[in-house]
């Protein structure tokens, strides 16, 4: 009988310890060690893993230059945004990890890619749902596929079984959490359970060079829920986030082995499954009879993907004391710096007046070329006097109110002008730029007066 004992992991890092302590020294979190029982005899946990022990073979060193690069075709998901935010399709042998909130659609896009699949063979585990569950799903997708294959099993060893039988070309696994091995005593979703099953599966993608998706779970905090070693094994971490109460969602890369971190894909979830977004901007901007106050377009840049978002603003008199201050898909704290700007480089008087800003379609917006766009809706909401919905904004806004320069400033321009606006504003101290490609008005302004001059007269 093989020897065990206790030991403590911390649930948010992984951090272990021979007894329990109330805070972890790693992360600093409270009350988040459990005990877990493993295994001391190294020697037969590898040979049960089936590990080769060859005592005879070493490990040397070899130059660089005698590597040989194999150039793996990438696999085609035929999902445009799926394939954007891989660098251009799924590398064979991957192991890749999509982790999102509860009912955010993470399942549903995995099921869908299995679908669309039809020229290969998908092998879809399943352990949180059953296979009528899946084919419910399935069938409200509306996509029949005959080489999409359901097994609905948590042991690590078994799903390698019927994987080596069926000799997929991709697998995916709903979820990592649910997954136990037999080498570790642990419960399934502790972090022995998830640590292991993730290292068996990378294992597995190596050898037979089968790419393999895993869903994750996220925490509170919106971190993948299991340690962080989870993240450092696999080869590519997407994150799928969006607002439930709106239809938009975007797949974001978090780490990519193979490709580019900056790029993002956008869906629509619709009552038949999710719809790749190709042009976010034309779904973004609202379609209006006519321009009303404290509307702004402002050219945003997630990733390396530029597209214009509609940013709204209500200003009223406040007649319930305490002027109040909120913002909805924006830092409020950077609305009340940009209301200080306004107050004191242009003189408007924000301080008796309630103040809302919104950011259209549920997004959240964190890059500051959207500054620009936020004031032009605030003082257009302040003044009553509609902005034309053809003039779109991309500079940052600084706490002197100069008007500061941002990145890629010609692809702003160029969406801008691809989407028929007459007019876009932009920073005076971006670099110097071709404007002869462009049929758009381009307008460079230094200081926030300049803006509201030109505006509002």
């Amino acid at each position: 009988m093989s020897k065990s004992k206790t030991i403590y992991f911390c649930q948010n890092c992984g951090n272990q310890s021979p007894k329990w302590v109330g805070k972890c020294p790693v992360c600093n979190e409270w009350n988040t060690y459990a005990e877990e029982l493993i295994d001391k005899n190294e020697e037969k946990l590898k040979e049960k893993r089936g590990y080769a022990v060859k005592k005879n073979e070493v490990a040397r060193p070899v130059p660089i230059l005698e590597v040989h690069e194999l150039e793996a075709a990438r696999l085609d998901t035929l999902d445009s945004e799926l394939n954007r935010v891989l660098g251009g399709g799924i590398v064979p042998g991957s192991l890749i990890l999509i982790g999102g909130e509860p009912g955010i659609g993470k399942s549903t896009l995995m099921l869908q890619l299995a679908l669309q699949l039809k020229n290969k063979k998908v092998l879809y585990v399943t352990g949180e749902e059953s296979d009528r569950q899946i084919k419910l799903r399935a069938d409200r997708i509306g996509i029949q596929n005959p080489g999409c294959y359901l097994l609905n099993e948590t042991n690590t060893q078994q799903i390698f079984k019927q994987a080596e039988e069926l000799a997929p070309d991709i697998i995916v696994v709903d979820s990592i959490q649910t997954l136990h091995s037999v080498y570790v005593e642990s419960p399934p979703g502790s972090v022995s359970q998830v640590r292991e099953c993730t290292a068996e599966l990378q294992r597995f993608a190596k050898e037979s060079n089968i790419p393999v998706f895993l869903i994750g779970h996220i925490t509170k905090d919106g971190s993948i829920a299991g340690p962080k070693v989870l993240e450092h094994i696999v080869d590519t971490v997407l994150q799928f986030e969006g607002d439930r109460n709106y239809t938009y969602r975007i797949l974001r890369t978090i780490k990519n082995r193979f490709g580019s971190t900056s790029e993002i894909g956008i869906y629509e979830m619709l009552g038949d499954g999710l719809r790749a977004v190709i042009n976010p901007s034309e779904i973004l901007l609202t379609q209006r009879d006519e321009n009303l106050s404290g509307i702004a377009i402002g050219s945003l840049l997630e990733g390396m993907r530029p597209f214009l978002i509609e940013t709204q603003a209500l200003v009223t008199p406040a007649f319930y004391g305490t002027p109040q201050r909120s913002a909805t898909g924006f830092d409020v704290r950077r609305m009340n710096m940009l209301l200080a700007v306004l107050e004191k480089r242009a003189g408007f008087r924000f301080g008796t007046k309630d103040v809302f800003l919104n950011i259209a379609g549920g997004l959240r917006v964190e890059d500051p070329a959207i500054d620009l766009a936020v004031v032009a809706a605030l003082v257009s909401s302040y003044n009553d006097i509609a902005v034309s919905s053809k003039i779109a904004f991309a500079a940052e806004v600084g706490l002197s109110g100069e008007v500061r320069a941002v990145n890629r400033v010609d692809q702003r321009i160029s969406e801008a002008d691809k989407l028929g606006f007459h007019k876009i504003f932009i920073s005076k101290f971006n670099q110097k730029i071709d404007l002869k490609k462009y049929n758009i008005e381009v307008v460079a302004i230094s200081k926030v007066q300049q803006l509201v001059a030109e505006l509002f007269g």
